[in-house]
């Protein structure tokens, strides 16, 4: 009698029966044509889903949530007026977020980044004071911006030479930020507070596109949306390699254009869209570019998904991770010159209250994941979208301060257990 060999358990990866069977489901969609490339696609993201990686699926239910609740309890909420506003609130946390999106992309951590924020504001606004120094406003930012990225660069430096966590280091220089910020405006001003007396700057966050302009701000959105998933579809197909069905994307262009064109013709009901709106559209779309379409973005996210395997196929790991708090500076001077705009005025509480908690929150909420690898800069809009939203709701309902920082840091909570939860599927079903 031969002995027959024990089962052999099943592993997860590429044996694992849900990824064989999304395998196969997307390269039947990829022979498919119109609807049935649609039902068979749908098929096999729903498989996805079930193995964990839920991808916009919660950002998208969350929002819903936050609109319906807010709608009712409070019809301000959805007017017009309120909308504008909350493009307004959602501007300079969305900027600030990018840059954190970047640094959670190589697993590593800014504590920092809401005072250095601060900095940014603080330095720009005592540099337009009249006579005092009185420096041009175009001079003002560039020094402001140069002086955040340099931040950026010794925070990236001592993280990766002296190997000192980033937890530790952005601590560190929380306190020391908040300290330069403290001391800048009380040896200014008496009271603290220092006014920007420069209409330009002003104007960032204080100034509206026409209803034209606005119009042509969001048909030139879409259409670059357009034709960067089209050529890549088309690209990438003609390669071989596996793609979206082409009605899919059609579809995804069409519902974006309805989102946009709702957005401009709501935002014309008021004051119009924002200008700070194209300032933050521009650095998205340039950041975008540079995580999705060079060799720099895809060295962040080998360095964030494996450093070891990304320092032995030849990447200078420290200098990615150096680069990256240099943009994560550079984006947090962006956020405070835009907040600082918003606000007219700078004060010994700038950078302070619930930024950092916001921005974190962001880019999380937008999908970028704790563990390093995986976001991208359109994170940061969605999830500052949702931020803003919440915020904006709890203020026009007049609660508390403490209860704000009870939900704010309940939402915050939930995305990361999402984001827990997500990772811990997608390793089961052999996805990471």
């Amino acid at each position: 009698m031969t002995d027959t060999p024990p089962p052999v358990e099943q592993t997860p990866g590429v044996d694992d029966p849900l990824i064989l069977q999304e395998a196969e489901l997307l390269k039947a969609s990829q022979a498919e044509t119109g609807f049935a490339a649609l039902r068979t696609y749908a098929k096999a993201w729903r498989i996805r889903v079930k193995s964990g990686d839920l991808g916009a699926l919660p950002l998208i239910v969350g929002l819903a949530l936050i609109i319906i609740v807010f709608g009712f309890a409070e019809e301000v909420f959805i007017t017009p007026r309120n909308f504008t506003n909350l493009l307004l609130q959602m501007a300079g946390i969305a900027t600030i977020a990018i840059g954190v999106v970047f640094v959670l992309l190589i697993a590593e951590i800014d504590l920092s980044v809401a005072y250095v924020s601060g900095v940014a504001g603080v330095v720009m606004t005592l540099l337009l004071r009249p006579d005092d120094p009185g420096w041009a406003w175009y001079t003002a930012i560039l020094v402001s911006l140069l002086i955040t990225t340099v931040i950026g660069f010794v925070t990236g430096v001592i993280v990766t030479k002296a190997g000192v966590p980033s937890f530790v280091v952005t601590l560190a220089g929380l306190l020391v930020y908040s300290g330069v910020v403290l001391t800048l405006t009380t040896e200014a001003s008496n009271s603290g507070t220092i006014r920007i007396q420069d209409d330009t700057v002003v104007d960032i966050a204080g100034s509206f596109l026409s209803d034209g302009l606005g119009w042509l701000l969001g048909i030139g959105s879409v259409a670059v949306f357009a034709a960067v998933q089209l050529w890549t579809t088309l690209t990438r197909r003609s390669r071989g390699l596996q793609t979206k069905p082409l009605i899919l994307v059609v579809l995804q262009i069409a519902g974006l254009a309805a989102v946009v064109a709702w957005a401009v013709w709501y935002a014309n009901r008021d004051r119009g869209v924002p200008f700070v709106i194209v300032i933050m559209l521009v650095l998205l779309t340039f950041w975008s570019f540079i995580a999705a379409r060079t060799a720099f973005g895809r060295h962040i996210y080998a360095v964030g998904g494996n450093p070891e395997a990304a320092r032995r196929a030849g990447i200078n790991v420290d200098r990615i991770r150096i680069a990256v708090f240099m943009i994560m500076g550079f984006m947090a001077g962006a956020g405070g010159i835009i907040l600082a705009s918003r606000i007219r005025s700078v004060s010994t509480g700038t950078g302070g209250g619930n930024l950092l908690l916001n921005v974190i929150a962001a880019a999380v909420i937008g999908g970028t994941s704790l563990f390093g690898g995986r976001g991208r800069p359109v994170n940061a809009l969605l999830g500052a979208l949702v931020i803003a939203s919440v915020a904006n709701g709890m203020d026009l309902l007049g609660l508390a301060a403490g209860t704000k920082f009870i939900v704010t840091g309940l939402v915050l909570l939930a995305a990361v257990l999402v984001d827990s939860i997500s990772k811990k599927g997608r390793a089961s079903a052999g996805l990471v």
